[in-house]
């Protein structure tokens, strides 16, 4: 009979992270007061106890030698075969975790994210300590990341930021969104342009990796240029590893939703979306950064590479869209929305789907006029949120 295993784990990780070994080390947000963020909402931030968290990886641990044990006696010598998962799967007496374990053990990554939304809150020593542990115990581990606020870490020393990556953190994922401090201020990210810099500075400087995450659309109507800008001015001046981009979608669960609901903030429209992304790529001068557009709320998925070599090509994904016709953006953004497609390329690789969409189009403008095409795309990207 299969031991029953329990870890904690929080809510989010970063899409790029999807096959990593997610371990909790603290709950919720600090801050928790960005109006666009629906994650956290109504929830304490609290710190998890060391002993705890050491728990959780020696139960991780556990889990790890108990695959081995079961693969060894279905004839796979302790590897983690496909025939290994389905049996995993395929056992109820398995728990969520264990299974999401296995699942990292199959993929192979050796990735682990550290959970939830700033774990450099946390003691200097106190984080320093679960590293090292976490590597010592779990050596099958090659890569460690986390989240963490800019203002955090501006706060942290340079000699903290370099012990974290001595004890084993290789890379740090931050939430940019914007480099306009007009913008940062009205969605109350709580951290300043020039915060942004330095934090993203120091990163470096410590040795590790820097995923910077922005969010095209956060300066809706008003801003979007400034938005485009100044985020390009700030990450020019970083020089990240990676530029994510995530773009932003307004749930009702968002704060941000009672600002549109007013008529204070105007999203913009995909259209408009298309020629801010291409004001930013523009602005994009002097750095050597990869971009991703790795989330599926984004409108082209294929709009990534690695400056400045890539650029030109990621310029030529957002013209390709803004050349279509309009009937065919409409048909492009429903293919995308309902993730069908990845790139503007995409409508000319498969004529059913195309035919598909466009005889939906018809369907909805005859059902609910042509008014009722905006609202049908914005739900079914909303529910990726």
């Amino acid at each position: 009979m299969t031991t029953t295993y329990h870890f904690e784990q929080g809510p989010i990780r970063p899409p790029n992270e999807a096959r990593s070994l997610l371990l909790r080390l603290t709950r919720n947000c600090p801050w928790n007061r960005c109006l666009f963020c629906p994650v956290y909402k109504k929830r304490k931030f609290s710190l998890r106890p060391i002993d705890d968290i050491k728990q959780d990886i020696r139960t991780v641990r556990g889990i790890l030698d108990d695959i081995t044990v079961r693969s060894t006696a279905l004839g796979h010598a302790g590897a983690v075969t496909d025939a290994v998962i389905s049996d995993i799967y395929n056992d109820p007496a398995t728990s969520d975790v264990y299974r999401s374990v296995a699942a990292w053990r199959y993929f192979g990554t050796g990735a682990c994210f550290l959970q939830d939304a700033d774990n450099l809150v946390m003691k200097t020593e106190d984080l320093v300590a679960v590293l090292q542990y976490l590597r010592e115990t779990l050596p099958l581990i090659q890569r460690v990341t986390t989240y963490a606020r800019s203002r955090t870490i501006v706060r942290k020393s340079d000699a903290a930021l370099t012990r974290f990556h001595q004890a084993g953190l290789d890379r740090i994922h931050i939430g940019l969104e914007s480099g306009c401090d007009a913008v940062l201020k009205r969605v109350q990210k709580g951290v300043s342009a020039e915060q942004h810099i330095q934090a993203g500075l120091k990163v470096k400087a410590a040795g590790m990796q820097l995923s910077e995450y922005i969010m095209p659309g956060l300066g809706g109507q008003d801003m979007w240029r400034d938005h485009a800008r100044e985020t390009a001015r700030v990450l020019n001046a970083i020089n990240p590893h990676f530029i994510r981009l995530r773009s932003l979608r307004v749930p009702d669960r968002a704060p941000l939703s009672d600002l549109v609901k007013k008529g204070e903030f105007i999203p913009q429209t995909d259209d408009m979306l298309a020629e801010e992304l291409h004001l930013l790529i523009t602005s994009l001068e002097g750095i050597t950064s990869m971009v991703a557009s790795d989330h599926i709320m984004n409108l082209f998925e294929t709009l990534g590479g690695r400056l400045p070599d890539d650029k030109a090509a990621m310029l030529n994904v957002i013209e390709t869209y803004q050349q279509l016709s309009d009937h065919d953006r409409l048909i492009y953004r429903i293919g995308r929305r309902g993730g069908t497609y990845r790139s503007p390329e995409d409508l000319k690789a498969d004529s059913a789907t195309y035919h598909k969409i466009k005889n939906l189009v018809t369907e909805i403008t005859l059902k609910e006029g042509p008014s009722g095409l905006d609202p049908f795309i914005a739900q079914m990207a909303d529910r990726y949120i």
